[in-house]
């Protein structure tokens, strides 16, 4: 299996070389030659879900340096579980993807990226710099993932004020080899940024610079693991909502698809950020700048995803047919985190009530197929959101409570691409 950049500009690589590389050097994010189909009649793998991801992942390994202990990986990522759980409506579902050590989706992938490229480490190779730009669950995420890993150094961006109080604690309470910088900005600002380091060759070289966005294979692919054994563990065709900022999650989703699990209809919901909702209404892609809302970690205006969608269906007309998105505006956030509890016996953080909404107006018109939402946070990690409107606390799950006790800083950065620059340049060496 060979990987080559969405722009084409870069020679074909393994998949070991687009993880260790995280973006591609012509400004692109590799994709697989062709994506992979499961062999015919596979069916479900038994049991766990590190064994639905040894399977599913399997065909994107295939002659990889790693292809012997992806079973090893997969069971060293995949160690806590993502139930589908029944939301109290015929056939309602909700797949809580939070019950990791940062309670968020990006738990999965951070430590399937962190497990392969620590296979991939060599004595003696120069420090990595592991450059990741957050709208608030990523960051921390992948800080837990790599704290204290040797020869390692996590630097994280994150728009100052735009995520949760709890969240920007996260990213700064872990100190040692992960540093924190609030940036003047937006997202999007944070995400040009980390783009332009990678762009710059002096800078990605002399550093050593990889990624962990879900512009990095190594996070976007083991998601593809959670959706697949979602399908399976329904034993038959599951419709998803997929609450989206950058589009990592969606593109998972839709490769899972593609290479042959019973996933059926695919929704992205959504936030006042519009750009994907008016592309797939029949406008045309258009990033513009980013605005805050309720779901704050999807506050993106130029989605960095897109590339790998239009690479999997490159005519315009044919991607609209797989995909819907549904825009959610913050009242309708409100409305959905104040009813929910006592409509679908769940609480939900304010991005996964984006794809509760939508799943609401799905049945509204009439649909009565299996849906299931993706609950990519747990609703604590948005308390001074989310208390409010249902009318009591929110208890904290165990491993987020151990990270809030601790001491927390960031540095602030201007929203520029030149401060970055002469900030990782001073940097002392891992």
């Amino acid at each position: 299996m060979h990987f080559v950049s969405t722009r084409g500009g870069v020679p074909p690589t393994s998949l070991s070389g687009a993880m260790a590389a995280g973006a591609a050097a012509d400004g692109g994010l590799f994709v697989p030659a062709r994506l992979p189909r499961l062999e015919s009649g596979a069916g479900r793998p038994a049991g766990t879900l590190a064994a639905s991801a040894q399977a599913v992942l399997g065909p994107f390994f295939a002659g990889d340096v790693l292809e012997g202990q992806l079973e090893a990986i997969c069971r060293e990522a995949f160690s806590f579980p993502c139930p589908l759980l029944p939301m109290g409506t015929p056939q309602d579902w909700v797949l809580e993807l939070f019950h990791g050590p940062t309670a968020a989706f990006k738990d999965f992938g951070a430590r399937f990226l962190a497990a392969c490229l620590r296979r991939l480490a060599r004595p003696g190779e120069a420090p990595l710099t592991v450059l990741v730009a957050t709208s608030g669950d990523t960051g921390s995420a992948v800080a837990a993932a790599f704290h204290r890993a040797p020869g390692v150094h996590v630097v994280l961006l994150y728009p100052d004020g735009r995520v949760s109080p709890r969240q920007a604690h996260q990213l700064g309470c872990f100190g040692d080899n992960v540093s924190a910088l609030r940036v003047a900005g937006s997202f999007d600002d944070c995400q040009r940024m980390v783009k332009a380091a990678f762009a710059d060759t002096q800078l990605r070289e002399g550093r050593h610079l990889t990624s962990a966005n879900s512009i990095s294979l190594g996070r976007l692919l083991p998601q593809v693991a959670f959706h697949a054994h979602a399908a399976w563990t329904h034993g038959g065709p599951l419709n998803l909502v997929v609450p989206t900022g950058n589009l990592g999650d969606a593109v998972a989703a839709v490769w899972a698809r593609e290479v042959g699990v019973p996933v059926g209809e695919i929704v992205l919901s959504t936030n006042a950020n519009r750009v994907l909702a008016d592309f797939f209404e029949g406008g045309p892609f258009r990033p513009r700048p980013s605005v805050s809302t309720l779901a704050s970690a999807m506050d993106v205006g130029d989605p960095s995803n897109f590339e790998r969608l239009r690479w999997t269906f490159p005519d315009d007309a044919v991607l609209r047919a797989q995909l819907t998105a549904v825009a959610v505006a913050d009242a309708d956030i409100q409305d959905t985190l104040r009813q929910g509890e006592g409509r679908h016996g769940h609480l939900f953080c304010p991005h996964t009530a984006t794809a509760v909404h939508v799943l609401e107006g799905l049945r509204a018109r009439g649909d009565r197929r299996p849906w299931a939402v993706c609950a990519t946070a747990h609703p604590a990690k948005f308390e001074t959101v989310v208390e409010p409107l249902v009318g009591h606390p929110v208890d904290v799950p165990a491993s987020l409570a151990a990270l809030l006790s601790r001491p927390a800083q960031a540095e602030a950065l201007a929203a520029d691409s030149q401060a970055l620059r002469t900030w990782l340049l001073r940097r002392p060496g891992t």
